[in-house]
Order: C-alpha cells, then structure tokens, then sequence
C-alpha cells in the first residue's frame, strides 16, 4: 500500500537541517526499498522550508509511522505535525520529474 506522508516545518527548520542533514540523508538510504519518493516543500519562491512531502510502500499505516519515527528529522523535532494518508496509485510518470 502507499501512504502519503506530509510534516509541517517547525520554526527554526532550517537552522537545524544543517546539522541533521546528513543522518537523515542517511535514513532515507537506508529505507530505499519502500521510499517512492521523497522532498522537501517551501515556499513558492523556493527560500523557505515548510515542511516535506514522501510516499512510501509499505503494508500499514503503522509501518508508515515507524518509518516516520525512525527519520533523524523527526527525532530532532524539526517538525510540528504529521498526516499520514494512505493512497491509490493511479498515474505514474517519474520521467515529468526530470529536470524538477
């Protein structure tokens, strides 16, 4: 099943991603056999974070919170709410991402 993961940036988000980058980047590695995809989300001029959108491929949604859970980001407190969605495939075009 997918679900959909969307967090909400907390207030100083990008003074702390800096420092928790990399073992988040890491993680993400690490959990690439259910990561579909994953980014961040910001303002529509692109300077600031507001929070990160991923879908991931996992049996249930307690799954899909664990893998939350388990992200450097989330432990750091980086974001101040979660919704977790569960999601139908229906198009699916990974080429319209080229160049993003």
């Amino acid at each position: 099943m997918l679900f959909a993961i969307s967090r909400v940036a907390a207030p100083g988000f990008a003074e702390n991603r800096e420092k928790n980058l990399q073992p988040h980047v890491d993680y993400l590695r690490s959990q690439k056999n259910i990561l579909v995809i994953s980014g961040a989300t910001t303002s529509d001029d692109g300077k600031q974070y507001v929070g990160s959108l991923l879908i991931v491929n996992v049996k249930t949604r307690a799954e899909a919170q664990a893998f939350v859970d388990g992200d450097p980001f989330t432990r750091a407190g980086m974001f101040t709410g979660v919704t977790i969605t569960r999601m139908n495939k229906g198009q699916f075009n990974p080429g319209a991402a080229e160049g993003a």
